[in-house]
């Protein structure tokens, strides 16, 4: 018996090491610019499971800019009264994500569409803060057309120190002011990783674990990613989970390309991280009412 005690004892310190390495991020704040205006609505799980898990791992307070509905001009693709909707999901979501998870107090969450001075002077803020030792990641979870603007109106000296993980090309090539290319001429790093929707656009049941939760931040965060699913404006999304842009921040927060990040996060990780922090803070709760 004290043998079989001794190796699950073992199994359990690996296996608690091996979660503590998963977090690993590189120095420096991150920034996310997302759109969810346009016909895909995928920026509504993607933003819930991207706040998620930065409280999961401890580093919201990295998290210095976050802007969507970027998409700056109107597609024809979406109606206006479709997009005025999303707009509103959109801040819904990353609102509600916030309070429900808590530790987003230092961030307002801003409509680049509609207040875009706002968001090219916030993300340009953060450009100018960056230094060698505290390089700033924007995640491209969008058109490129506000990174580039934010680009233009910051220092320039100040662009080395700036990295933009991208991982579809259907966000690099479909700004209207701003090319990929452009972007990559203000000086910046291209942190490219593989497309995110391979492991994590998922048939909807394996979400489950969360629609059937009973903690009210796991729900919340399945009720942003169906109410894309139930969207009338695209197809492609129908019986689909899709966090797919959540996937760069997965990439960040265990290391990006500094500490060998996963490039290919799928969904049983995502879910490992969240239930760990759900599990020990529901616990600490209920510590403190006895």
């Amino acid at each position: 018996m004290n043998k079989i005690a001794f190796f699950i004892i073992v199994v359990l310190l690996i296996t608690e090491t091996a979660f503590s390495q998963i977090i690993n991020p590189p120095l420096g704040r991150i920034a996310v610019v997302a759109d969810g205006n346009s016909p895909d609505p995928d920026d509504l799980g993607g933003t819930a499971v991207t706040l998620a898990l930065l409280r999961a791992a401890g580093l919201e307070d990295k998290l210095v800019h976050y802007s969507h509905s970027c998409d700056i001009v109107p597609s024809n693709r979406i109606s206006k009264a479709a997009e005025r909707e999303r707009h509103a999901l959109m801040q819904t979501t990353c609102d509600g994500t916030a309070r429900r998870w808590g530790g987003f107090e230092h961030l307002t969450f801003i409509d680049a569409k509609w207040n875009l001075d706002k968001a090219i002077e916030d993300l340009a803020k953060s450009i100018n803060a960056s230094t060698a030792n505290d390089p700033l990641w924007i995640v491209e979870a969008g058109e490129p057309d506000l990174i580039g603007l934010a680009l233009d109106a910051s220092l320039k000296s100040k662009h080395k120190f700036v990295k933009v993980i991208t991982h579809h090309p259907a966000n690099d090539q479909t700004g209207e002011f701003y090319e990929w290319e452009e972007i990559l001429e203000f000086n910046v790093e291209e942190v490219r990783i593989p497309d995110q929707n391979i492991l994590l656009k998922v048939d909807e049941k394996q979400w489950d674990w969360a629609k059937n939760h009973t903690d009210h931040r796991l729900s919340w965060v399945w009720l942003m990613g169906k109410t894309a699913e139930i969207d009338n404006v695209v197809k492609f999304q129908k019986g689909k989970w899709d966090c797919s842009d959540a996937g760069m921040i997965y990439y960040w927060i265990t290391g990006a390309n500094v500490n060998e990040g996963e490039i290919q996060p799928a969904v049983y990780q995502v879910k490992d991280m969240l239930l760990k922090y759900v599990k020990n803070t529901s616990e600490e709760k209920n510590k403190t009412k006895h």
